[in-house]
């Protein structure tokens, strides 16, 4: 007779994967994917180390399953922000500060999505979400041409320059040689960095002085 799962054991087994991917995340949240190591997830799980390749086939495949979710997760943010009431330049600007503050709030983990060298795996991962980051100012950047508040320009290339332009200007700030000890929620006072971002993004798109 043919073995059939019941759905009590897909229930476990969704529950087991959920809780390996929720210790993952909270191991990259601490120490980025460099410290995440197979045996500590594993211990935090309270699995083997053989049942986290029963359901990744590498800690390769793991690490862009949690690429993806940490990330969206900041997309989403990003367009929550574009998605609120005012002018195109409002919301960009909110989407920016958005981005920014949260990433300087959560410095490890921010690192790890911008930065951090990672497999090509998780690189690939890191492509992907840049060009929806980019897809998602391009959008606002054609509202705002066809709108008037933003000068005529090539959108989708603008939006590209915009991510690389916030994405470079973090790097220094996350990195783990320059924010030392920084925990996740300290409050140092980044409104100077914040608004200087904001501030280059918005001219370099308008043209004039924010």
């Amino acid at each position: 007779m043919a073995y059939r799962e019941t759905e009590k054991m897909r229930q476990r087994k969704a529950a087991a994967r959920q809780r390996i991917a929720e210790c993952t995340y909270q191991c990259v949240t601490e120490g980025g994917f460099r410290n995440a190591r197979i045996t500590r997830i594993a211990k935090l799980a309270g699995v083997a180390t053989g049942t986290i390749y029963r359901h990744y086939e590498s800690k390769e495949d793991l690490f862009a399953e949690i690429f993806r979710l940490a990330t969206q997760r900041e997309v989403d943010k990003v367009a929550e922000a574009l998605a609120t009431p005012g002018s195109v330049t409002e919301r960009l600007e909110n989407a920016l500060q958005q981005f920014a503050e949260r990433a300087l709030k959560g410095p490890v983990m921010a690192w790890a999505l911008i930065a951090e060298p990672v497999d090509p795996k998780v690189e690939e991962e890191r492509l992907a979400y840049r060009k929806a980051y980019a897809n998602l100012f391009e959008q606002a950047i054609r509202e705002g041409i066809d709108e008037g508040c933003v000068p005529d320009q090539d959108a989708h290339q603008s939006s590209t320059c915009l991510v690389g332009a916030i994405a470079e200007s973090l790097v220094g700030p996350l990195s783990p040689t320059q924010n030392g000890q920084a925990k996740p929620g300290d409050t140092d006072n980044h409104d100077p960095l914040i608004n200087t971002i904001i501030r280059f993004c918005i001219q370099g798109l308008t043209g004039t002085r924010r």
